[in-house]
């Protein structure tokens, strides 16, 4: 299913629903941050989904990382909620969804970066190319946050 994003767009269709996400900022020892490329936006972005019935916000980060990059990892802390209005996804069938995210900070336990159906690529980020990298305004804040200490800022 294809899907076009508008951020801060004011031709963006109007949202008919509100999905609960999770997000999760992996963090190696050395200090690189786990990013995969979306096959469907070719930019870089932290591994996430909608949550399902039955799983947690946390339980969904970890399954999501793990689905989308190869990557499990176990949560260790919350970098904050994420809730835009004026970011918007509209699928192709018919779904146009207003973002809300958790994003979740945490460290790698086991597997390794690996492409699939959703990502063309994953890899380790050094903090000093986040800068070089394509990465949505909503991601780059959310790395923003992290990068300021966790604390994220009021918009």
């Amino acid at each position: 299913m294809g899907r076009t994003e508008y951020y801060h767009d004011p031709g963006a269709p109007r949202a008919n629903t509100l999905i609960p996400a999770s997000n999760l900022l992996v963090v190696d020892g050395g200090g690189a941050v786990l990013l995969q490329r979306r096959r469907d936006t070719g930019q870089w972005a932290l591994p996430g989904g909608a949550q399902e019935i039955g799983e947690s916000p946390s339980q969904c980060a970890v399954r999501e990382c793990e689905e989308e990059t190869g990557v499990t990892a176990e949560v260790t802390g919350l970098l904050g909620v994420y809730s835009d209005p004026r970011h918007i996804v509209a699928y192709t069938d018919g779904e146009v969804r207003q973002q809300f995210e958790v994003t979740y900070l945490g460290r790698p336990v086991g597997g390794a970066p690996r492409s699939n159906d959703e990502a063309d690529a994953v890899r380790w980020f050094p903090v000093e190319e986040l800068d070089s990298a394509d990465i949505h305004p909503s991601m780059r804040r959310q790395l923003a946050d992290y990068l300021d200490g966790g604390r994220p800022r009021p918009r």
